[in-house]
This record gives C-alpha cells, sequence and structure tokens, in this order.
C-alpha cells in the first residue's frame, strides 16, 4: 500500500505545526530540549528506549502504567495516556466520524482491497483526531492511538449479539479481511506504526452475552485449532497486529486473560508474537470474583502478568505493588511487562519530535472529508445482499407511488450497530429511497415498533427536514443547532451547524438499558462527553391544518418553545430516556417559531423530536393504508442495536441480554407483513441487522429481499441506489441463514458440529456465500496447473467467468475445498479463496487462485498434537455460493505433516 502524501491544510506551515504540536505535547518535548535521556534518544532502538525509560520508575509508577488509563510522571516527562480506542467501522466514540458498514457488512462485501482502503481511512481520521486532542491538551479515552479491533471471533452461533462486530462464521474470510484491516490501521511505515490494532477477544469468545463472565469454554483441540485460531494466527503472522486482546471466560478451565495455554505456549512460544496483550475490560476482575481462580485481587493481577497480559483495562493492577510484596510477581516479570508497553508507545511516535513522525501531519482537515464519504457509500453498496428477487427488482420509475413501511426505515441507528461515531449527514433508508425516485412519489409509515413491549420514543415519527427551516426566508432546511461545552446553554457555542432532523444518540458502549441512546462521546468538535447543551431554534411550516401531536424525548433536560410559548418542560436529569408531548392547532401556509433545548449531564446522550399529523390514523392502518395506495411496497425492518448487542440489559420477546432466543423477525414486524401481503401488492423486503434472520415466510411469499445489515451513514443512499437498479447488487452472506425450526446445537457448547456451513449437515435458507444479482454469470472449464500437489505445496487453478446479462455487475468467485473420502469430524467443505469481480455486460475474465493447499488442507491431529494434512483426493468447487458449485476437479495429496 502507497502512503498518501499529507499537507498541512489550514495550518500555518510545516514549522508553526511542529512548534505547536511540541507545545502541546509539553512534557516530553520540554524535557527533551532542556536535558536530552536516554529514552529520547532517536538513535537507539524503540526497545532500548523504552527499557531506560522504565528503570527510571517507581513500582507504584510502573503498575499505573500497566493501566489503560495511564497517568502522567511529570518528572520524567511522560505524558497521561488513555490506551482504550475504539475504531470497528470508523473512529468511535470520538465524535463526529465517517461510519463504514458495520463489520459484518464489510464482510459481506468479500473485497478484501476495500477493506484496506477502509482502514486506511479510520486510521487517517484518528490520528487526525489524536493530534488535535493532543494539541487541545487533551489525554482522555477515545482520544489515543492504540485501537481495540478488529472483532475476529468466528460469528459460530447467529444468536450471539455481537456476532455483527465479526467478519462472520468462516475461519479463511475472517483472516483476510482482519488481516487488510490490521494493514490499514497500521499503516506502512518502516520505522512507526500509524495505529496499533487489536485482534480480539483471544481466542474462545462467542456467547452467551449473559454468562460472559462465567462460563468455562471447552472445544475439542481440533476445534479450537481448525476454527477458532487461524484468524489469530494469521493476524499476528501475516498481519503483525501490535496487540492482541484476552477474553472474560475461561478456557479449558483458565482465564482468557490470563491463560498460559493461550497466551505463553500458542501466542508467543508457537507464533512468535512480539507485541503486548491488553485484558478485556474489567476482565481481571473475573478472575477471582466471578472464575474464583484466585482468592485476591493481588494474585489475579499477578497471575495475569505472569502469564503475558501487560495491560489492564480496569484498575486491579493497581494491587501489582502489594503482589510484588507478597511474593506473587517479581518487579523484573513487571518491568518486561512495562518495557513492552512504552516499546509500543514509542513506536507509535509518541516521545519523538512530530517531524519525525509521517502521520503526525495529517492534518484535521481529513476527518469526513468528501473522500471518506464517498468510500462509505462504496463500502454501502458492495455490503448489500440480494436473497431474493421474483422480477419486481430493480424498481421502474414509472411506477406513480411506493409505500416505505417498518420500524427501521427511517431510523438512523438502523445504519450505525455498535461502537460507532457519529455521521456528518446520516441517510436513512427511506430519504435514500426518496432521492433515488427521482418523481415517483414515496408514502411513508412506520406501522410498527421494532419490538413488542418497548416504550418506544421512535414510535413517533421525526418531523422531517422539508418542514423546518433554520431562519426565516432561509434556502436550507433544518433547524440551527448551537452545541455548547457547558449544560447550561452558556458562552460561546463550541459548535453551530444545521440539523436536518433532531433524532441523535451518541454511542457510549458501555452496557445501559436506555433505549435510544448509547453515547459516551458527545457530538464532537469541542463538544464535551457529558455536561453539554443544545439548542436548536428555526420555523416549522406544518403542510396541513389541524391538530398537531408534537413530541419530545431525551436522555435528561429538554424545553420546547413555539411562537415563544414553552409547550414542554423537563429541565432535570434523569437516569432514563424521559418523552412527553403537546397537542397544537397549527395552520398550513403559516411559519411558527420552533425552539428546543437541550442538556446532558452524565452517561447516555440522546434527543429527538417528532410529531403526528392532523388526522393521522393509528400506525398499523397508517401503513396498511399506504400500501393499498401504492403501486409498490417496500418494507423496510429487522433490528438495530437497541436489540441486539453487547451485555445489554433489557429483554424484549426474542431476546435475552443482547442475545436472541428466536431467530425470526420480532412478533410486530412478522403481524404487519402478513397484512401487507394481504393487500395484494408487491412486497420487497429490505432488512437491517448483524445476524442472520430466519424469513423463510418472506422468501415464500414476498416479492423480493435485500440484506443491508447496519449500513453505515449513507446506508439508506446504497439502499435506494440498488432498489431502483443504479446499483447492481452483488454482496455475499458471510454467515449462514438458518430456518426458524432449524434445531441448533445448544447456545453455551463451542463444539463446530451441527454450526456454520462448514459443520451442518442440512439444508439452510439461504447459505454461506450467497447473494443474487440483476445479470447472470457462466463459469469455463476449470483448470489444474497439475492433478497433484506441488512439492512446494502450491496448487494454480484457473477460471473463465463470463457475465452473460444485459447489466454490468459484480461476481464474487468462491473457491472451495472439500474432502473426497471424509472422515467423521471433517468440515464438509472450507472456503480457501474468493476474488470479487466487476464484468460489463458481455465481458469475461479469466479468475486464478494460488493456493498453498498444505496450509488449507491441514487439520488437527488430536493424537500427535499437531497439525497434519491427510492424503488421498480432494475436491475442489468454484462457483458463486458454498452450495452453488459451478465447476469442481480433483487432485491428489501426499501425506504432510508439520
Amino acid at each position: 500500500m502507497t502512503r498518501r502524501p499529507y499537507h498541512l491544510v489550514g495550518l500555518r506551515g510545516p514549522v508553526l505545526a511542529t512548534l505547536a504540536l511540541c507545545a502541546a505535547i509539553g512534557l516530553a518535548t520540554r524535557v527533551h530540549a532542556a536535558e536530552p535521556k536516554p529514552w529520547l534518544d532517536t538513535t537507539a532502538s524503540f526497545e532500548t528506549r523504552a527499557a531506560a525509560l522504565v528503570a527510571e520508575m517507581t513500582l507504584e509508577e510502573k503498575a499505573a502504567q500497566m493501566q489503560n488509563g495511564a497517568p502522567a510522571i511529570e518528572r520524567l516527562g511522560v505524558p497521561a495516556y488513555d490506551w482504550w480506542s475504539e475504531g470497528l467501522h470508523g473512529v468511535a466514540r470520538a465524535g463526529q466520524a465517517t461510519v463504514f458498514p458495520q463489520a459484518i457488512g464489510l464482510a459481506a462485501t468479500f473485497d478484501v482491497p476495500l477493506m484496506g482502503q477502509v482502514a486506511t481511512t479510520i486510521s487517517d481520521e484518528a490520528r487526525a483526531k489524536h493530534h488535535q486532542f493532543v494539541r487541545d491538551g487533551q489525554h482522555g479515552r477515545y482520544q489515543g492511538l492504540t485501537f481495540w479491533s478488529p472483532n475476529i471471533n468466528i460469528f459460530r452461533d447467529p444468536r450471539w449479539g455481537r456476532g455483527q462486530e465479526t467478519y462472520g462464521e468462516d475461519p479463511y474470510l475472517t483472516a483476510r479481511m482482519g488481516v487488510a484491516f490490521v494493514h490499514g490501521l497500521q499503516g506502512d511505515d518502516p520505522v512507526y506504526r500509524k495505529l496499533d490494532a487489536t485482534a480480539k477477544h483471544f481466542a474462545v469468545h462467542s456467547g452467551p452475552e449473559a454468562d460472559r463472565h462465567h462460563f468455562d469454554a471447552k472445544p475439542s483441540k481440533r476445534d479450537l485449532y481448525d476454527t477458532y485460531l487461524p484468524a489469530f494466527e494469521a493476524l499476528v503472522k501475516e498481519g503483525q497486529v501490535d496487540a492482541v486482546m484476552g477474553a472474560y471466560n475461561r478456557v479449558y478451565g483458565e482465564s482468557a486473560s490470563a491463560s498460559k495455554f493461550l497466551l505463553r505456549d500458542i501466542l508467543r512460544d508457537d507464533w512468535g508474537f512480539k507485541g503486548y496483550v491488553v485484558s478485556d475490560c474489567w476482565a481481571i476482575v473475573d478472575i477471582w470474583k466471578h472464575h474464583k481462580i484466585v482468592p485476591t485481587r493481588e494474585a489475579a493481577a499477578a497471575l495475569a502478568v505472569k502469564n503475558g497480559t501487560e495491560l489492564e483495562c480496569g484498575q486491579e493492577y493497581a494491587t501489582l505493588p502489594a503482589a510484588v510484596k507478597q511474593g506473587l510477581i517479581s518487579e523484573a516479570e513487571i518491568d518486561d511487562a512495562v518495557t513492552r508497553l512504552f516499546t509500543a508507545r514509542m513506536r507509535l511516535g509518541m516521545f519523538d519530535p512530530p517531524e519525525r513522525v509521517a502521520y503526525a501531519r495529517i492534518p484535521a482537515s481529513v476527518n469526513q472529508a468528501p473522500a471518506h464519504d464517498a468510500l462509505a457509500l462504496k463500502a454501502a453498496r458492495e455490503s448489500l445482499v440480494l436473497l431474493k428477487n421474483d422480477g419486481v427488482l430493480p424498481l421502474s420509475r414509472d411506477l406513480k407511488r411506493i409505500a416505505v413501511v417498518g420500524p427501521t426505515a427511517d431510523d438512523t441507528m438502523a445504519l450505525l450497530g455498535n461502537y460507532f461515531g457519529t455521521p456528518a449527514a446520516p441517510v436513512t433508508i427511506l430519504q435514500g429511497i426518496r432521492d433515488a425516485a427521482k418523481g415517483v412519489e414515496v408514502r411513508y409509515a412506520r406501522g410498527v415498533d421494532l419490538v413488542e413491549g418497548r416504550d418506544d420514543p421512535n414510535a413517533t415519527p421525526l418531523i422531517e427536514a422539508a418542514y423546518l427551516r433554520p431562519a426565516a426566508d432561509s434556502p436550507e432546511r433544518g433547524l440551527r443547532g448551537e452545541y455548547f461545552r457547558t449544560a447550561d446553554l452558556a458562552g460561546t457555542p463550541a459548535l453551530v451547524r444545521t440539523d436536518a432532523q433532531i433524532g441523535f444518540g451518541w454511542d457510549r458502549g458501555s452496557p445501559t438499558d436506555n433505549l435510544m441512546a448509547r453515547g459516551e462521546a458527545g457530538p464532537g468538535q469541542g463538544v464535551p462527553n457529558d455536561n453539554f447543551s443544545i439548542r436548536w431554534s428555526g420555523q416549522v411550516l406544518p403542510p396541513v391544518s389541524g391538530r398537531y401531536r408534537i413530541e419530545a424525548a431525551a436522555d435528561d433536560g429538554f424545553r420546547l418553545y413555539v411562537d415563544g410559548k414553552r409547550v414542554l418542560d423537563h429541565w432535570t436529569p434523569s437516569d432514563r430516556i424521559r418523552s412527553d408531548g403537546v397537542d397544537l392547532d397549527l395552520d398550513a401556509g403559516r411559519a411558527y417559531d420552533l425552539k428546543l433545548e437541550y442538556f446532558d449531564a452524565e452517561r447516555d446522550a440522546g434527543v429527538r423530536l417528532g410529531w403526528r399529523m392532523p388526522g393521522a390514523k393509528p400506525p398499523f392502518e397508517e401503513a396498511l393504508d399506504a400500501a393499498r395506495s401504492s403501486d409498490v411496497v417496500v418494507f423496510v425492518g429487522g433490528l438495530t442495536g437497541d436489540v441486539e448487542g453487547e451485555e445489554m440489559k433489557v429483554n424484549y420477546p426474542g431476546f435475552a441480554g443482547g442475545d436472541r432466543t428466536d431467530l425470526r423477525l420480532p412478533a410486530t414486524q412478522r403481524k404487519l407483513l402478513e397484512a401487507l401481503k394481504d393487500t395484494g401488492k408487491p412486497v420487497v423486503m429490505v432488512l437491517t441487522g448483524g445476524s442472520a434472520l430466519a424469513v423463510e415466510w418472506a422468501q415464500e411469499n414476498l416479492s423480493a429481499i435485500l440484506m443491508g445489515w447496519y449500513p453505515g451513514q449513507r446506508g439508506g443512499t446504497a439502499v435506494g441506489e440498488a432498489l431502483f437498479g443504479d446499483y447492481n447488487p452483488g454482496g455475499r452472506l458471510p454467515v449462514t441463514f438458518y430456518t426458524a425450526d432449524q434445531k441448533m446445537p445448544a447456545f453455551d457448547d463451542y463444539a463446530m458440529e451441527g454450526r456454520t456451513y462448514r459443520y451442518f449437515r442440512g439444508t439452510p435458507l439461504y447459505p454461506f456465500g450467497h447473494g443474487l444479482s440483476y445479470t447472470t454469470f457462466d463459469y469455463g472449464k476449470l483448470q489444474l496447473d497439475s492433478p497433484r500437489i506441488a512439492a512446494d505445496g502450491r496448487l494454480n487453478v484457473q477460471v473463465e467467468v463470463a457475465n452473460t446479462g444485459k447489466r454490468d455487475g459484480d461476481e464474487v468467485v468462491q473457491l472451495y475445498v472439500r474432502r473426497v473420502d471424509a472422515a467423521p469430524g471433517d468440515a464438509v467443505q472450507s472456503l480457501h479463496g474468493f476474488q470479487r469481480v466487476h464484468l460489463a455486460a458481455g465481458q469475461k475474465q479469466t479468475v486464478a487462485f494460488d493456493l498453498d493447499a498444505y496450509q488449507a488442507l491441514r487439520q488437527y491431529d488430536e493424537a500427535r498434537g499437531a497439525y497434519e494434512v491427510p492424503p488421498g483426493a480432494y475436491e475442489v468447487r468454484v462457483g458463486s455460493s458454498s452450495a452453488d458449485a459451478r465447476v469442481k476437479a480433483r487432485f491428489t495429496v501426499e501425506a504432510k505433516r508439520d
């Protein structure tokens, strides 16, 4: 990957920019200038410099540096640093940032180069943000250069709520996507790291969320080595990932964050890992409190460090000085751990003059640059998977009216998933359809709530931008937003902008029972995470005369004014989301002054402003009326991060703690879909979500199904383009979709038999790798360079692929291998190559794969305790999904053992 040039946009030249950054860094540069120390000697290795710095620290100082919130050591010129930053599909929890499709959606692109571009863009924004934070004297959480992504756990069970964070169920796909992501994050400078990526959660961790602090995963060693470890091995050996994160649960009786077997024997001894290990947050507490492996905090901290976890997310490592005094660990072992950590910080350039670090010159202007928005749109387009189409798609623009109904059509949260930043101008699916319709009337009705039993603040539709303007006679649409650094609307606004709609929830990521807002980070751009306030003002222009129900909802305080009169007043903190409404008679053709004031005290932050127009029927009937009066119905539903996610504290029918207990759509949505079908109008379903859905009723009864995942800030644009044929969808499923009545193995059983396309022996609803197109592709004869594996273990495979349809499109050519004389417990088949190719109508292309057969075919032999390649006959299968092998060929292999 070629490193792009950077220009100091908006600064006064390289010299002044360097001086400003040096002044902000402060402590380190002053020490460097006044009395050079060996750890500031840029001619020495990072390891040597780190050891010299650690040698000057007290035991207590060393222990403090081993916790994520590491304090400053002023006498040594060490600035404060928080190791905790997130960047799963965009810089998260650090204010405004470009938001790409959720990780599972990125995996659905099957596009490795695209993944590299996405990660490079994330790291550009992360670097720019970090240096701006430093210039502003900020050294807090989510402001650093050490990013706790990617999540490369295997999505072995569709019930897992955090599966959306992964690259799916296949080890090979996960490894290819993960290595590309790491390379994009860490950069290609021969001296400095751009960021530190973190492979998590090592190594056997995928639910249940409710039990993650308690359970002991005990897969067979064959499943461990054949399924759970390969992606981690690839990221360590190929990706050169600098950090690995442990998990909460035990593995074979040991805490994954203090496991000699995982962290010493495998990670360091077998794979040669040279970086550092960080615990999952508060996982060290679990060692003594929940797993009860040791009786005390001191013993837990000592055990974790001795077995290879250098950095703790939490506070248990504060007890390490006491652990040394108790003889549980030596100070030399602590020295080794802290030296690893400071080696990493030095490799990031934190202790060097900024002019030596090219990445330090990335300007703040790159954040949310137009090119980044364009890349977010490209990724959203490529993530879309067309599951079914009876010919109704693409939609014709000769239609008179389209009804868009469903609970996630106009919900920004349906774009985001979890672990996200604040997009500048997110495009909902409703807006994307309206933009793409180009003259076709679009009628919208939400219809139903997302799930049953939820006091849903989204039930009242947002006031749309078309009915708002920031000032009289303004050509803009929306309200003027003034964002203050204080909770009382005092002082000069840190940010002023026009917001099209008022419907925000800033991502916090910590478990909460909040229904709308989940953000530890505030709006960004100088607005703090907590204790901020916002004033929106402008005018509302009612489209019809009559009685309106205007509703506001917020976490913490809000006040609403109409024509200068305060009509809603809840200006007090709240530990839950609070909503209220007022009925007002408004006249069409008149503009009413509107003002909404909001403050956030601490923790969760979110606010929305909605209305119901005069004569509005109950939502369900409104949706059916919209359907009956339209030519086609587009139902947009599924899931959001409000119901599937990480260790959530709310439970609804079909959900438990963020996991799913029912693979079907929530009952509210199923009921609406059946009623829509009964109208006799064609129904197209667009699904949002981060996991497989059992939608066999829809497969049998609806006209088309498009899987949209959580598609990021431009997801609505991509969906609208795909529905009208401006873009030809070509994504593929990175997970198997099962039927609702399919009996699944126990969720807490980590055996792979019966799971994923590799070990599932039944017939899925949609197979791994499945995805349709608006064109057709044919495959020529499969060619192998030899019927036997060459001495170097390589096998070259080629096939000609032709676009035989009338539209340009993408085909994902997939290569699977299966053992002809499979033994009990063998995988049905395994993916070992894929390429996404774009072909114009009528175009042909030869697609070649260079298969490392000995690596691809290896299986773990539990008796020998090592990998082997069983000799015999194998079959290469190439096609467009795991269940659609278009061409096949056989080859043989001699025995090969590691």
